[in-house]
């Protein structure tokens, strides 16, 4: 059985108000200690100080997936806490805010280089990560899933606000996500080489950093032998992250399969996907969505 893992980002905010709060490096540091005495640090830093990143561990099980979700936030809200904030598991603040790019020379490059664009992009997801043999098979099975990822982002939407208002989407975050110039939907690829070689292409015109910079809506990890899926909010029920997961894991296995039996992928337009995309992020569930089989309402 394949394993599965999930990382999520949720937003730090103020107890009373729910504003955002610039407390990662704070959380960060109390990890830090909490390691040295021989206690795991589940968290990451992410772009801003106002977000925070945790991860699960592979799994095979579903439901100890599930078992070690709400623990996870538990925990995380408790640093929060202790450097004088809230975890909010939403996709994008409701209230008006100015982001604050955190230190470290990775985030000072992607600031530089891109404005507003990061300076702004202060966006929680949720990423799945389903293990697979082989870049070959990595490949292959990204190849088939593209139609199938604008439901797992419908099936997510948790981020209607955006700076004080209601902006009528169901996922305004991955409205935002997209201004990234390497987000969204991708081309077919047939191959591991051609898809290695269309990241060296990206990532050597100088305007992505390196591969962890490559934004596809689904992507071979660049850490981990797994297709990870980057298209979900951070979800605001923790019983929809092991759904994702699970679903996640079956379209693998189908597209696996699939693949392995010689079934080519449907060619579906690039420019089709993200029209699925759109709609998906504008409705979520509360709306008709494009069929990932024949591209209709």
């Amino acid at each position: 059985m394949r394993t599965v893992g999930v990382e999520e980002e949720p937003l730090l905010v103020d107890e009373g108000t729910g504003e955002p709060r610039a407390r990662a490096a704070a959380m960060l540091a109390s990890a830090e200690a909490r390691a040295g005495e021989g206690e795991d640090s589940p968290l990451e830093s992410a772009l801003h100080g106002q977000q925070i990143e945790f991860a699960t561990i592979p799994r095979a099980d579903i439901d100890e997936l599930a078992d070690e979700i709400r623990p996870l936030r538990t925990t995380t809200d408790a640093l929060a806490r202790r450097a004088g904030a809230r975890v909010a598991a939403l996709a994008t603040s409701p209230l008006p805010v100015s982001p604050s790019v955190n230190d470290g020379e990775r985030y000072r490059w992607v600031r530089d280089k891109f404005g507003a664009l990061a300076q702004e992009q202060l966006t929680c997801g949720c990423h799945v990560h389903v293990s697979v043999a082989s870049d070959a098979e990595g490949v292959a099975v990204l190849d088939r899933i593209r139609p199938w990822l604008p439901p797992i982002l419908a099936l997510s939407a948790n981020s209607p606000y955006w700076q004080g208002k209601d902006t009528a989407y169901g996922s305004h975050r991955a409205r935002v996500w997209n201004r990234w110039p390497s987000a969204g939907p991708y081309d077919i690829s047939g191959s591991p080489q051609a898809y290695e070689a269309r990241v060296r292409a990206m990532v050597g015109t100088g305007v992505l950093r390196d591969k962890g910079m490559i934004y596809f809506d689904a992507r071979l990890s660049h850490r981990w032998p797994t297709v990870e899926t980057r298209v979900a909010d951070v979800c605001l029920d923790a019983r929809t992250p092991p759904l994702l997961a699970a679903l996640c894991r079956a379209l693998v296995d189908t597209a696996a399969r699939e693949a392995a039996g010689h079934v080519p992928p449907q060619q579906v337009p690039t420019a089709v996907l993200r029209l699925a995309s759109w709609q998906a992020a504008r409705s979520g569930l509360d709306g008709d969505l494009l069929h990932p089989l024949d591209h209709t309402p």
